[in-house]
């Protein structure tokens, strides 16, 4: 027999995929008139309204919902905080609850997500590497989260020497990496002289925060 939330939320799917978004939710309300505690269907829901009908704020709502109902939902608040994320007027309660999310989900994609918040929305970028690293450390050959890292070093922290260390290391992961490869070669030509040294003077320092 198969689940009926399975099933609603998998005719949700196709509706939504189609370019029905208005069945889909239909489809989802319907299921959960007779089943308003269950989290994954109500989650799905929420995508709908606010990705595919553009109602941000019930679709925040229905997350609210799944959060009083199991605080601790891996998926309801990794649901949330990509969704606030968005708007900076919720910086403070997104902030809060990445802070919650990585305690019961310190996973490198958790800590490379933060780390990009705390950088475009925060503008904490020391708070920012601290995160970007320790996505690094659980994920050392992932060369996007040192990406991430090394776009924070050059131009917000401007850490020229600890850049330079990770574009090596970008490249070594990934040799065909041109992107990687250009940056470093500016990075040489603007703050390094041919020793390999960082040239002295107030615009190679990093930047004070």
């Amino acid at each position: 027999m198969k689940d009926p939330a399975y099933e609603a939320m998998e005719r949700a799917k196709r509706q939504s995929s189609s370019g029905n978004p208005e069945g889909a939710a239909k489809t989802l309300e319907e299921y959960l008139r007779d089943d308003p505690h269950n989290a994954k269907p109500r989650i799905l829901l929420s995508n709908i309204y606010i990705y595919g009908l553009n109602m941000f704020d019930f679709g925040v709502f229905q997350l609210d919902v799944v959060s009083d109902l199991e605080p601790d939902n891996l998926d309801c608040l990794k649901a949330k905080v990509t969704a606030l994320s968005s708007k900076k007027k919720y910086n403070k309660e997104t902030d809060e609850l990445y802070r919650r999310l990585v305690e019961l989900d310190p996973s490198s994609d958790v800590f490379d997500a933060y780390g990009t918040f705390l950088k475009m929305q925060m503008l904490d970028f020391k708070k920012s590497a601290e995160y970007y690293c320790k996505a690094i450390a659980k994920d050392p050959r992932n060369s996007d989260y040192r990406i991430n890292y090394a776009s924070l070093l050059l131009n917000d922290l401007r850490d020229y020497v600890k850049a330079k260390k990770e574009l090596e290391a970008i490249i070594s992961i990934d040799p065909d990496n041109q992107n990687a490869k250009k940056n470093l070669a500016k990075l040489l030509n603007n703050h390094f002289d041919p020793k390999g040294d960082l040239k002295k003077g107030f615009g190679h320092k990093p930047k004070k925060i």
